[in-house]
């Protein structure tokens, strides 16, 4: 619950000085920052035109209201996909056969 608080006061100290902000991508960027920073790890900030219907919630505008910014939880890469996968070693034997894992051994 208190996660929730910070990220919803966050959020609207953001939007009230996001009005008068002009560069979309800047404040797209301030809001990410500060939503990260709060420990969310899954989530996605767009920039859409200010009559277009998005999900999410808006917690933005930017280029004088023509656009707004919009934040929704819980979708986009999660702390997994962080991570890389390692693809199994492919190794070529004396014998001419090829081995995953790397082991020649019969």
């Amino acid at each position: 619950m208190k996660h929730g608080l910070l990220i919803a006061v966050a959020l609207a100290a953001l939007a009230g000085a996001a009005h008068s902000a002009e560069n979309c991508e800047d404040l797209r960027a301030r809001i990410e920052s500060s939503i990260a920073a709060a420990g969310v790890t899954r989530f996605t900030v767009t920039v859409v035109d200010a009559n277009a219907s998005a999900n999410g919630q808006t917690v933005g505008s930017c280029e004088l209201g023509s656009k707004k910014v919009m934040y929704e939880r819980d979708v986009g890469p999660g702390p997994s996909a962080a991570r890389p996968t390692v693809a199994p070693m492919l190794t070529e034997c004396k014998d001419g056969t090829v081995s995953v894992g790397g082991d020649c051994r019969k």
